[in-house]
């Protein structure tokens, strides 16, 4: 089973519900990218350790251009990606697991912040109408601490297998600004690769 880039995964995950749900039309993101996301052996510890890389290679073409494509959906047999524009930077971090990501949107109708906020809570996926094993049963969490959420203290939970939002706030460029947290081993890569196949199972396609 093939997969999307980690960092897309969580960004799409966290972007779906306000697509479906408010037009989502921009949104412009800042990741701070674990290591392991360079697979091993990785990056080289003069290079990373005190030390931030503002550059990933093809890794801003693929979180603009895949974003659209997970978002995106089928119109009988013609494929229709999402009609959004999404700007992004991507930066490698001295953390282990977790790509925490610093995103901008703009909405195409007026939401309040608690309407976003039950927007994320609430939603639920086919792998949780389905029950699939690997499904976290809620796919997308608020945190309502200031400072929340952190690789270090929140990335494994659930599983690793949901994305963590928090720090929601009015943007004076778009609409509102939040941080998004994702497992990038296990929600951006195997995890989601086992979902995929769980998916495939229930579905009678392999």
């Amino acid at each position: 089973m093939t997969n999307a880039n980690c960092s897309t995964i969580i960004l799409a995950l966290a972007l779906g519900p306000l697509y479906q749900s408010f037009d989502l039309n921009r949104a412009h993101v800042v990741t701070m990218q674990a290591v392991s996301g360079a697979g091993y052996p990785g990056v080289a510890s003069l290079d990373i350790v005190g030390n931030v890389i503002p550059f990933i290679r093809n890794e801003e073409e693929k979180v603009e251009s895949e974003t659209l494509k997970i978002l995106g959906r089928l119109a009988g047999s013609e494929f229709q990606p999402a009609t959004l524009i999404v700007s992004a930077q991507t930066n490698r971090v001295p953390v282990e697991d977790g790509h925490l990501e610093c995103v901008s949107v703009g909405l195409g109708r007026k939401a309040s912040p608690e309407e976003l906020v039950n927007c994320w809570n609430s939603f639920r996926g086919r792998p949780q109408e389905l029950e699939l094993p690997s499904a976290p049963k809620a796919p997308i969490v608020f945190l309502p601490e200031p400072d929340r959420p952190q690789p270090r203290f929140d990335v494994e939970k659930f599983g690793g297998m949901s994305v963590l939002v928090g720090r929601l706030r009015p943007c004076s460029l778009l609409d509102y600004k939040f941080i998004v947290l994702g497992h990038n081993t296990v929600r951006g890569a195997a995890g989601a690769s086992i979902l995929n196949a769980e998916l495939a199972v229930k579905l009678g396609m392999l």
